[in-house]
């Protein structure tokens, strides 16, 4: 069937998302995977297996580690909620839990240098999730905060279609 010299066939193969939609999708599985699911995995091993989770971390066991599990909830709330938040509120929450995950850094490096703590659960990955979780949430919000600033490209004209109209 023609339908005229001007129609395009919608090229073949999966669906292409603009980058707004890719960068939305980027940041809900970020939010949910790392943030939300990952707080909550945290939360149920300090809860279900203190003694583990302070042999990793090469701490003893104390009633901190059931303050650490409901600190890795109020992540764990802020990750799903950041799943159908906008871009500034992504900036806060990756805000807030870069505030208590970045504070574990430094705490976790001055266990490690001041005290050879060099257990897995201290500085082993845990170092790298505990910066780059809030930090890519971060970045992805403020990327998709410019993106929505950004003028959006005007569709060309039909042609034959006047410019005055």
């Amino acid at each position: 069937m023609d339908r005229g010299p001007g129609h395009r066939r919608p090229p073949a193969g999966p669906p292409r998302h603009l980058p707004r939609e890719r960068l939305e999708i980027w940041q809900r599985w970020w939010a949910i995977g790392a943030f939300g699911i990952g707080s909550l995995w945290m939360t149920v091993a300090f809860l279900a297996f203190p003694d583990v989770m302070a042999t990793a971390i090469g701490f003893h066991r104390t009633p901190f580690l059931f303050e650490i599990a409901f600190a890795n909830l109020g992540l764990a709330v802020m990750g799903f909620r950041a799943a159908s938040a906008s871009a500034r509120e992504r900036i806060t929450i990756g805000l807030g839990g870069g505030m208590f995950l970045w504070g574990a850094v430094v705490g976790h490096l001055y266990q490690w240098f001041a005290n050879g703590d060099h257990a897995p659960g201290n500085t082993g990955g845990v170092l790298a999730n505990d910066i780059l979780i809030p930090a890519v949430m971060i970045i992805l919000a403020v990327r998709s905060q410019r993106l929505a600033a950004a003028p959006r490209p005007r569709p060309a004209s039909a042609p034959g279609a006047s410019a005055t109209a």
